[in-house]
Formats: C-alpha cells, structure tokens, sequence
C-alpha cells in the first residue's frame, strides 16, 4: 500500500482527462503535499518520502507551465516528462546512496534490519529495476508523443506498464529475498 500512496499523484494525473492537463497537475500537486504533510505528521522521515518531494517540485513546474499556456507543447510530453522525472529521482536516490524504496522498506521493517547488508543491498536493486523502469518508460513514452499520439490508449497502457512490472518485481524479490532468508535462518 506504501508504493500506492507513494505514487498516488502520478496515478491521479494520469487518469485525468488530458484536455484538462493544467487541473490534473493542479490535482496532483494537491495530493502530492497533501501525502506528504500527512506522512511528515505520522513521524515519516524525509528519506521516506523522496519520491513524494520530487513528485510535489514536478506538480508544482507543471502546474504553472499548464496555466500559464494551455496549449503548451510540453502537454505532448508530460507523460514523458513525468516518467523522466521519477527516473532523475530514483536515480539520484541511488547515487546519494539513499535509494528510495529504503524509506518506504522502513515503514514495514523492524529497526534491527536498517542497517544490515541485505536490507541496503535489497533496496539499492529494487530502487535500481524502478529507475530503469521510469527512464525505460519515459523514453517510450517521448516516441509515441513524438509519433502524435501522447494522449492515446497506447501511451496510457505503456504508463501503466511502468507502474505495474516495477511493482511485481518488488513484491516478488522481496519474497524471493525473504524466503531466502528464512531457509539461511532455518
């Protein structure tokens, strides 16, 4: 549920209808600081809420880029912008040495594992498959906003392919990880 709320502004921007792209921003601008003063409230670090941050700076630029002029061209390429962006975040995380998905890993985590080896190492692949996944995404997305259709079924399929194989990858390494660990322990 973590990864839900984490991503909850990408989600509701890209459900919106595109013809009203300046309020989608808005909308998701909204939510993005709405999640992150609530996460701030129950104690969540600013190392948990990375993506968030990123998500709120994005919405905001969007937002005034949209309002200024609707007709903008970089609505074509939002769907890009948006993927290139939470590409530049997670990989950034990865770089600082602060992967996002270990803040978000905290949440369900008992303390004595922060800071072990696998639980970093964990993290750094994970947040590694959803920055190849973000640019991946992106990268497809500014070939089918160039090719004219931005705002088609086939660029939606394609941002929820973006979501989605990164999500299953989580859920499933984990696993993997966890029953690995469980047989070592055993």
């Amino acid at each position: 549920m973590s990864y839900l709320r984490t991503f909850l502004p990408w989600i509701i921007f890209a459900v919106l209808p595109s013809g009203q792209w300046q309020w989608a921003a808005l909308a998701a601008l909204v939510v993005a600081v709405a999640v992150i003063v609530r996460q701030r409230r129950a104690g969540a670090g600013f190392d948990a809420l990375i993506i968030e941050t990123g998500s709120a700076a994005f919405f905001a630029v969007l937002a005034v880029i949209a309002f200024t002029d609707p007709h903008s061209p970089v609505h074509d390429y939002s769907a890009a912008a948006s993927s290139g962006t939470l590409a530049v975040v997670a990989g950034v995380s990865l770089a600082i040495g602060k992967p996002f998905t270990l803040g978000i890993a905290k949440r369900t985590t008992p303390r004595e594992l922060w800071g072990l080896r696998p639980f970093i190492r964990t993290n750094v692949v994970i947040t590694a498959v959803w920055t190849a996944a973000f640019a991946l995404t992106a990268v497809v997305l500014a070939v089918v906003a160039h090719a004219g259709n931005a705002h088609s079924t086939t660029a939606t399929l394609i941002q929820v392919a973006g979501f989605v194989i990164p999500m299953v990858f989580t859920v499933r390494y984990v696993a993997a990880v966890q029953a690995k660990a469980g047989a070592g322990a055993a």
